[in-house]
């Protein structure tokens, strides 16, 4: 099947009546993510993102949906509780971004979502509602990376995916002063335009070289892609495996690896890194598993004293993010000490 933007958006039109139909307590469903921006293909796949929105707690909070081989649904299930303060979206990174960048609204009853999203999106592109998305993701950086002093130990799993995160949330500490926060696929192939907007275009770089002291070399990369699909389908048959990792994205993910490779090495180290350390999170007894992650991660300068150096460089790098956030809040009339209010 040719997979175009229209077909993308019929699918997600059909789904949506389908579901609504059998269940009458879903108030609102709304289409958000990379089909917004029309650029849903990645490696050839990609999938939708719909948020519905219920009048009680959901039974579970998202649900992947296989469509074709390329294709997948990505549901999110909100209670409606959770906009029953719009003002205070103002001030989520994520729910508030979804609802006021160029939402598709599928289903909706009385108007709701017109009400809500009017609401957040009033003052939501305001200087201190800005600092207040953003400030709260460096602060969590900071402290993964304080943690981390407080508490030196082997790099497992477990904290090479905190420092992952500390990575993430600096970056879209970033990205949220002119934009939403960056998502998992895209997030190293959208960031460099987002800081050289901002007039920082080696903030980059500098994200790129705390991947890992060297990137891998095309000609080995191979192995690596082998050796993490291994993990990707180990998780997949596992009781535990978590719900990004289904292996209905099985293809989303290692296609998308293999299209950018070539060129872009380090947004396709990011999309492995971080699904083959969240997959052995819940792969355990693994250890066959957990010796490839190892070596690779040893290659790249992940491991031993090397993971020291790139907690050094991390350190160098969220003060160079909390500097830029301080210059943009005094540029635009902000005292960072006084609390943001979601007024």
């Amino acid at each position: 099947m040719r997979i175009t933007r229209d077909t993308l958006l019929k699918a997600a039109r059909t789904a949506v009546q389908q579901r609504t139909m059998r269940d009458h307590h879903i108030v609102c469903v709304y289409l958000t993510g990379s089909l917004i921006d029309d650029l849903p293909l990645l490696g050839g796949t990609a999938d939708i993102d719909l948020i519905f929105v219920h009048d009680h707690a959901p039974n579970e909070s998202r649900e992947i949906i296989r469509l074709t081989p390329d294709v997948h649904l990505d549901l999110a299930h909100h209670d409606q509780n959770i906009y029953n303060q719009p003002r205070e979206l103002r001030l989520n990174p994520w729910v508030g971004s979804y609802m006021v960048k160029d939402p598709i609204v599928l289903h909706g009853t009385q108007h709701w979502f017109e009400y809500v999203q009017a609401t957040v999106f009033s003052k939501f592109y305001q200087p201190e509602f800005v600092i207040g998305r953003s400030q709260p993701l460096i602060e969590k950086a900071r402290q993964t990376w304080l943690d981390f002093q407080l508490d030196p130990a082997d790099p497992d799993p477990t904290r090479i995916w905190m420092y992952l995160q500390a990575i993430e949330n600096a970056a879209n500490a970033l990205a949220i002063l002119n934009g939403p926060p960056l998502t998992e696929r895209r997030f190293l192939l959208q960031y460099p335009e987002r800081v050289e907007e901002l007039g920082y275009p080696g903030m980059s770089s500098g994200l790129a070289d705390l991947l890992g002291k060297t990137l891998p070399e095309f000609s080995d990369f191979k192995e690596w892609q082998n050796q993490w699909q291994e993990s990707l389908h180990l998780v997949g048959k596992s009781e535990n495996c978590p719900i990004a990792l289904n292996p209905i994205r099985f293809g989303y993910y290692t296609r998308a690896v293999e299209a950018l490779a070539n060129d872009r090495m380090d947004a396709a180290l990011w999309i492995v890194l971080r699904t083959w350390t969240q997959a052995l999170l819940c792969l355990p007894d693994e250890k066959e598993a957990h010796t490839h992650w190892q070596e690779k991660l040893t290659q790249i300068g992940m491991q031993g004293d090397s993971f020291q150096e790139r907690l050094n460089s991390l350190d160098l790098y969220l003060d160079q993010v909390e500097e830029i956030i301080e210059k943009w809040a005094q540029h635009n009339g902000l005292d960072l000490s006084s609390p943001i209010e979601a007024v």
